[in-house]
């Protein structure tokens, strides 16, 4: 048998912090919407990683 591959990273550290930059752009532009709140979410979870 043989061991299955090892899977690879889909984004480097870099991107977290250009996803990071551009949601908090957005969330600016949107921050009287409902879904706003979804994206800060999303956004200090991107902190979390990167």
């Amino acid at each position: 048998m043989t061991e299955p591959t090892r899977s690879r990273a889909v984004f480097s550290t870099e991107d977290f912090s250009l996803m990071k930059e551009a949601i908090a752009d957005y969330i600016k532009k949107i921050q009287d919407k409902p879904e706003s709140s979804k994206f800060s979410n999303l956004y200090h979870r991107l902190g979390r990683l990167g």
